[in-house]
């Protein structure tokens, strides 16, 4: 049984994207990410400065454009325009749940899709469902891809149970997963009999946003478990949507929360943004 650690996986995609930036600066393009922040949420705070840390960590400039919380639709998106248009900005972070006022599908069409680092837009992906290398999967469907090859995984004909459906994590990675030879099967928080579902996959990857969910009747040994959720439990402690504690006993890998595959995401982030600047060179 092996307990995967994210930062073990972070340092690895880090390491080869360190070596892409050097390159472009050497060739005189230095990669940079902008983070598009609207007020002063304390988590998304926190995700920016993570992402900040990690950017330096792999030689990416990092600028950040704080917009007031009351900021209308009109003066947001030309805003955003101007950064988007911005030829030494190469990937673009934009900082969400945003405030109520504004809307985000006009974003979605703005964004140049070379910059959408964190694939906002439909082009990016269409890119991944029709198995597009140059478009950008989300960073968290991506991070769990990353973690799986960092394990060293054969998907071919490896049976692959999805719980969860959103264009952020679910959809997307299953197309990922297609696009490795993996047999995938999408279940979700209305599925039938979904203990029995999951206990069918070789790989099974929670993210349906359900605290501990994932009991221990929906596992067997030899199986591989990646964590995607990020919830607080009834004791206000973070958690995932898998029963960490009844689960790890009996399965052969899996990834804990805290410090699993959320501490990969910045790390594609990252890579995003060097793909972003050999594009755009």
């Amino acid at each position: 049984m092996s307990i995967i650690k994210g930062a073990q996986v972070a340092e690895a995609v880090s390491a080869e994207t360190k070596k892409r930036a050097e390159k472009l600066k050497a060739e005189g393009t230095e990669p940079c990410l902008a983070i598009i922040r609207v007020g002063e949420d304390g988590s998304e705070i926190a995700y920016e400065r993570g992402a900040v840390k990690r950017m330096d960590k792999c030689g990416i400039k990092c600028m950040s454009v704080v917009l007031d919380k009351n900021i209308g639709q009109a003066e947001f998106e030309k805003k955003f325009v101007e950064v988007n248009d911005d030829k030494n900005v190469h990937g673009i972070l934009l900082l969400q749940p945003l405030p109520k006022q504004l809307d985000i599908e006009p974003i979605k069409e703005l964004i140049n899709p070379i910059k959408d680092v964190d694939a906002l837009s439909a082009v990016n992906l269409y890119k991944v469902f029709v198995g597009d290398k140059t478009g950008y999967a989300p960073c968290t469907a991506e991070a769990v891809m990353e973690t799986l090859d960092y394990m060293g995984t054969d998907y071919t004909g490896k049976k692959c149970v999805v719980i969860g459906r959103s264009l952020v994590v679910g959809k997307p990675l299953g197309m990922l997963l297609l696009g490795r030879n993996a047999t995938v099967t999408y279940c979700h928080s209305r599925t039938k009999q979904l203990a029995e579902e999951a206990k069918q996959a070789d790989i099974l990857v929670a993210a349906v946003g359900v605290p501990k969910m994932v009991k221990a009747d929906f596992v067997k040994e030899g199986m591989t478990v990646i964590d995607v959720g990020i919830n607080v439990d009834e004791n206000g402690n973070m958690c995932g949507d898998v029963d960490f504690e009844n689960v790890e006993p009996i399965v052969e890998n899996i990834t804990p929360v805290p410090g699993g595959v959320g501490a990969v995401t910045t790390s594609v982030l990252a890579k995003h943004v060097v793909m972003a600047a050999e594009m755009l060179k």
